[in-house]
């Protein structure tokens, strides 16, 4: 009996601990001796208080009250003990045993418990708080969690949608969760339609992976009718202050080619400076970019920038507009007369847009304002003295109008103080991915797209366009293209590029010749065979040295080795001429 019960003592993991009335040790077993690290053989018979000096277990010899579950150190470790009494048929106490555990890892355990409790009320708080509906379903597409948003969004209750099959709430449309566990990739900006109202949705999913498994996947649900609304919103708001600021900074300028380049410089030049500026360049290069980012960079940034198209209002409006006009001025003038722009812009910028239309009388007054810093209303008497920045923006030959008499020479020479000439697109080809990518970001945000870049095929017929409509071609090309794409892709291919105007093959097509007519080659055509053949002779002349030969002709090493590239011109081709 007394060896089945020492075999029963240690063999379980509690360290067991008894003392006879006198406090001598009569019992250590194997758990005790690993708790304590004392071998049993050495403490039998001895004063417990001589083993283990915090003992509590004379206390209860002496009291005979049972001590349950105290927790208390030991060494290293913690302990939870219960210390009893061992009392005889007369009730006398003849001894005492403690029984005891180490608690440390339980402990930390129970942290760790404690931790990830507090990590998950935190994230249910954040999941039922985002405004974005969150659907979530294990690996059978099962539908095992949503969020009170997507009750909102899709119209479906939370136990109508919980334990079914993730195309419940579907409408129209492919479900979204079933293509993420099949492939084991994400989606984005996928177009659906949901719930019983067949609301327009956007949903980007991912899927949940667990040691290397798809356990299930996540998908983020954004109502379009919202964000249609925003965009509505903002749109507006855009509108309102693009009348009363300037929105545009030099950072928004993209190119870095050197003819482009030197056109930010000069207009940064032109923005340190209280000099009336005329900015030159083809229709969509910019100009009022230029004109933004000029008035943002100057000392007048903080007042008004006012924009003017002179092409857009006949020439009595006009001169109304820009120099308003005083009651009864004439028939059907606002009571009380009007205050024109100029007076508008008193300290701030006026943009004066393609004053190369505007007529000889309007410009005649206008002279007189840039050189008296004076206005009068139409139908007025007397002058008002005003401080207003003045940049003139055309796409007409200004020199040339003035010798056909169709603009001023003393206004031209009054306006070209800083003139800003901005190259045309095609002047500058290289920085066209630049603004390609610059655009895409842009579109996206318009369209809630998420379209990433621009096949290699259709950038490079993108680059050897000539873009007559500059940059404002590009962009609608851009968004043409973007409109022909599904929600489901994300690169500009070839294939959704729209035909581009003027676009010609360098064989004959129809169109570009009439049958029967002499063949003449396009202009486009002569210039690049004609700036082939001199950057191949430059090379040769420089041995081979393309620094040296950009040096030679007056561009960038950039710009050379992009020309060399798009002419074929590789060191086999030179050496064989």
């Amino acid at each position: 009996m007394i060896s089945e019960l020492e075999i029963i003592f240690n063999s379980t993991h509690d360290g067991i601990i008894a003392v006879d009335n006198n406090a001598r040790i009569t019992l250590f077993n194997r758990s005790a001796e690993e708790l304590t690290q004392r071998r049993a053989q050495e403490v039998i018979g001895r004063d417990i208080r001589e083993v283990i000096s915090s003992t509590r277990l004379p206390n209860v010899l002496e009291t005979g009250v049972a001590e349950i579950d105290w927790k208390h150190p030991l060494g290293h470790t913690n302990i939870i003990t219960s210390r009893m009494p061992i009392i005889d048929e007369d009730g006398s106490i003849i001894g005492a045993f403690a029984v005891f555990r180490d608690v440390t890892r339980l402990l930390e355990l129970a942290e760790e418990i404690t931790n990830l409790r507090e990590m998950r009320i935190m994230w249910e708080a954040i999941f039922n708080s985002t405004q974005d509906a969150i659907s979530v379903v294990d690996e059978r597409g099962i539908q095992v969690s949503v969020n009170p948003a997507y009750t909102r969004v899709t119209g479906f209750p939370r136990d109508g949608v919980i334990g079914q099959a993730c195309t419940v709430d579907i409408a129209e449309g492919e479900s979204i969760h079933m293509r993420v566990l099949s492939t084991g990739r994400p989606v984005t900006g996928a177009r659906l339609k949901v719930g019983p109202h067949a609301k327009d949705v956007i949903v980007d999913a991912a899927p949940i992976i667990v040691k290397g498994e798809i356990k299930g996947s996540v998908a983020v649900i954004k109502d379009l009718t919202e964000i249609r609304r925003l965009t509505s919103e903002l749109r507006q708001a855009q509108q309102i202050i693009r009348k009363l600021e300037a929105r545009y900074i030099f950072d928004d300028l993209i190119g870095k080619q050197p003819n482009f380049v030197h056109a930010v410089q000069k207009a940064r030049v032109a923005a340190a400076s209280p000099a009336t500026v005329l900015l030159c360049g083809e229709s969509g290069t910019g100009k009022e970019l230029f004109a933004h980012a000029i008035h943002n960079a100057s000392d007048r940034s903080k007042q008004k920038f006012v924009r003017v198209n002179c092409a857009s209002l006949t020439d009595g409006v006009l001169e109304s507009e820009l120099f308003g006009y005083e009651d009864g001025a004439f028939t059907g003038a606002r009571k009380g007369g009007r205050t024109g722009l100029f007076e508008e812009a008193d300290g701030g910028t006026i943009l004066l847009d393609e004053i190369g239309l505007m007529s000889l009388e309007t410009q005649a007054k206008l002279l007189r304002v840039l050189q008296e810093n004076e206005v009068r209303r139409v139908g007025g008497t007397s002058n008002k003295r005003i401080n207003a920045r003045v940049i003139a923006a055309t796409n007409l030959d200004l020199l040339e109008a003035v010798h056909e008499g169709q603009f001023r020479e003393d206004l031209y020479y009054r306006l070209n103080v800083i003139p800003v000439q901005i190259p045309a697109l095609r002047e500058h080809p290289e920085d066209i991915p630049l603004l390609i990518q610059h655009l895409i970001r842009r579109i996206n945000q318009e369209y809630g797209r998420a379209v990433q870049r621009v096949s290699p095929a259709a950038l490079q017929r993108l680059v050897r366009y000539r873009w007559p409509g500059n940059i404002r071609e590009l962009e609608n090309v851009l968004r043409r293209a973007i409109i022909n794409l599904s929600v489901y892709e994300s690169v500009i291919a070839d294939v959704h590029l729209p035909e581009l105007a003027s676009e010609c093959d360098d064989t004959q097509q129809p169109g570009c010749a009439d049958q029967g007519e002499q063949h003449v080659a396009s202009l486009r055509d002569t210039l690049d065979a004609t700036e082939k053949a001199h950057i191949s002779r430059a090379l040769q002349s420089c041995a081979g040295s393309r620094t040296r030969a950009a040096a030679r002709l007056g561009i960038s090493l950039r710009s050379l080795q992009y020309k060399l590239k798009r002419h074929g011109l590789t060191r086999n081709s030179l050496q064989n001429d």
